[in-house]
């Protein structure tokens, strides 16, 4: 029987075997790394572009809130204006109503009495004065009552003052102040009801 030695072939095709297993582990190893840098490369692309967009919806916010503050300036400045034309509108309004009372006053005044002092606080008008009698006080009272421009009288009090003569007074009284449009409103407004 012949013998053949099969040994070196064997190791030979080992050899072979286990060079191609490390050229297909070194190409493994070399097309897994192009994968992760391909995957990295992509990824950072992504986050790049997601980056970009942040960027300019910040830019764009940035400006939008800038026009936000700048119409809300230009709102508080509308808002000022308008009040101030209201306060305006009202002291034009009410310009001629202090000439209507001080005219009403007179008209309301009878004979032998006059006022001393009267203040103004808002709608009430508080007046001290003199009298030759209390008829004259009473007198006032009703035409203060009966006036279109007035409402409301109330006499806080009469004492004797005898330096105006015999039957003599002085008066302390109060009133409000109303307008004839207001009273008509009013009225109406109480017929409705």
């Amino acid at each position: 029987m012949a013998r053949i030695n099969l040994l070196p072939w064997r190791e030979e095709r080992r050899a072979a075997l286990q060079k191609q297993f490390l050229v297909v582990l070194a190409g493994m190893a070399v097309f897994g790394a192009l994968l992760v840098f391909l995957g990295d490369r992509y990824v950072s692309a992504l986050i790049e572009h997601q980056n970009g967009r942040n960027s300019y919806l910040q830019q764009h916010i940035a400006e939008l809130n800038r026009q936000v503050a700048e119409i809300r300036e230009l709102e508080k400045r509308r808002a000022e204006l308008l009040e101030r034309m209201e306060i305006i509108q009202g002291l034009q309004g009410k310009r001629p109503v202090i000439v209507r009372i001080f005219d009403e006053a007179v008209r309301t005044m009878p004979d032998g009495a006059y006022f001393l002092d009267m203040t103004r606080s808002g709608e009430n008008i508080n007046v001290s004065g003199k009298a030759e009698s209390n008829n004259r006080v009473s007198s006032l009272m009703r035409k203060l009552d009966s006036s279109l421009w007035f409402k409301d009288p109330n006499l806080t009090s009469v004492k004797a003052a005898p330096d105006f003569g015999e039957q003599g007074s002085q008066f302390q009284l109060s009133f409000k102040i109303t307008s004839p449009d207001a009273e008509a409103a009013e009225a109406a407004a109480a017929k409705e009801k």
